[in-house]
């Protein structure tokens, strides 16, 4: 990797001379580079208007790159090593449907770890694929969900030799990681195709004592949310192609069908700017973030009330605090953001808080945190217990009771939850954040997942989908 190469910026540069030149427009969009836009949001629209732009001449298009974008997409395959690599504007959503879409067709089985994302889920459903579900192992007192065990992907492909893919999630919400590396390596003596949903590791590139990328460890797809620890805008995210084993013709083509035909250049320019950092960041860098978040773990740690998990060789990034009083993340995280402390997400027992990729020129308000999370610890109530789950042994995988062709034609009814174990789900159930569907259409209706669906319910969280959840209700196939 040039690191003087990586500090050019093609497409940002473009729209800023571009922009720089007060064109006159009679192009879309309608603000008219922020000309035509309320008063009151002058203040913090106006520049950014500026360089949102359209598929004007120079400027380039996403769906047949020939110039700024080409050349922006071409430094970020120099910088991860790969077949190819694209910008993605509709987030990884539209990353993970495009690469399950071009990898699996109807009726093909699919291993698909079952803490995915939804969009990972949707894809599947999407393809009328039949999904096999591994069970990941689980960490912390079996109060979070980790990686598939490397035992249970050779159990699932002596069951099914079949199988056209295996889909991954690496690594979970909170930074944990499995040995994707032994995984890549089972499928690949099979000549199966190996796709990773890589949102959180977008940053793993630049090695320890970050894991391994799993385009270092030779996953053949993966989709990663570049807006998640790099300076990129919401919905930016990156897609690599690493083997022959994937049709890059495909994937291109499900990326011109699935996103939209008029690509934000503002959010094309921000996956160019972070490409770019992470670029030219260096070891001196590096060496100062980790000191720096070395610290704030260690001062974290020592709030009184409060606990922080241990690393275990996962994401530095990510730090995990649960109350040490028995209280629920959901009251925690309440607190916090009563001191003006917002984490990403909140859970039964945990906070999780995402930390910033800094360079060793760039300030956080580390010792400011560290003082309001000390307040708002003071503020737990010692009552509050949250009612703890015990850990229960999962199959090591499971197949859909009712495949989707089915569910099509199939009538739907609602029952209490107390009367929904054993029935078959017919709707999705999402805690969000983080998005993993915590029931889903084809699934039979566990005690265990009825328990922590109960738990969550309690305990306020946020919910996406289960429409009659507020009456008590589940939808379930007849």
């Amino acid at each position: 990797m040039n690191v003087l190469d990586q500090k050019r910026t093609p497409l940002y540069d473009c729209i800023v001379k571009h922009a720089a030149g007060a064109p006159v427009s009679f192009h879309v969009p309608g603000h008219k580079y922020g000309e035509i836009i309320p008063d009151r949001a002058q203040k913090y629209f106006r520049e950014l208007l500026k360089m949102d732009a359209t598929e004007l001449t120079g400027l380039d298009d996403l769906h047949s790159p020939e110039g700024p974008i080409l050349e922006a997409q071409g430094l970020l395959k120099r910088l991860y090593g790969t077949e190819q690599s694209y910008f993605l504007v509709n987030g990884s959503t539209a990353g993970n449907l495009a690469m399950i879409l071009a990898t699996v067709k109807e009726n093909d089985i699919v291993l698909v770890q079952r803490n995915s994302h939804k969009s990972i889920m949707n894809g599947i459903r999407m393809a009328k694929a039949h999904p096999v579900f591994l069970s990941p192992e689980t960490q912390h007192g079996g109060t979070v969900a980790g990686g598939v065990a490397l035992q249970t992907v050779e159990a699932a492909l002596e069951k099914y030799p079949e199988a056209k893919a295996i889909i991954l999630t690496y690594p979970n919400y909170y930074g944990m990681v499995n040995d994707l590396g032994a995984i890549v390596t089972t499928a690949h003596a099979r000549k199966i195709p190996v796709l990773v949903d890589e949102a959180h590791g977008v940053h793993f590139t630049l090695g320890q004592p970050f894991p391994a990328s799993a385009v270092s460890l030779g996953a053949d797809c993966i989709v990663q949310s570049a807006h998640k620890t790099l300076p990129a805008m919401t919905m930016g995210a990156y897609l690599h192609i690493t083997s022959k084993r994937i049709s890059i013709t495909a994937v291109e083509s499900w990326l011109q069908t699935l996103q939209s035909s008029s690509p934000s250049y503002p959010i094309m320019a921000s996956l160019d700017l972070a490409r770019s950092y992470l670029g030219t960041y260096t070891q001196r860098d590096l060496e100062e973030l980790i000191q720096r978040i070395s610290k704030f773990r260690m001062e974290a740690a020592d709030v009184k009330g409060l606990e922080v998990l241990p690393l275990d060789g996962g994401d530095p990034l990510k730090l995990t605090i649960k109350p040490n009083g028995g209280q629920s993340g959901y009251e925690l995280q309440a607190r916090l953001e009563e001191e003006g402390i917002y984490g990403e997400l909140a859970d039964p027992y945990h906070v999780l808080l995402v930390l910033p990729l800094l360079k060793k020129e760039n300030r956080w308000r580390f010792a400011e945190a560290i003082e309001k999370i000390r307040a708002a610890a003071t503020k737990l109530n010692p009552a509050s217990k949250v009612q703890q789950l015990q850990p229960f042994q999962q199959k090591p995988f499971i197949s859909m009771a009712i495949p989707y062709q089915e569910m099509e034609e199939m009538e739907k009814t609602a029952v209490a939850l107390e009367e929904a174990e054993g029935e078959v789900c017919a709707e999705m159930v999402i805690p969000y954040p983080p998005g993993i569907p915590l029931l889903m259409p084809g699934i039979r209706i566990g005690r265990e997942e009825l328990a922590q669906l109960r738990l969550l319910l309690d305990n306020g969280a946020k919910i996406q989908g289960g429409s009659l959840l507020g009456k008590g209700l589940l939808t379930i196939f007849k």
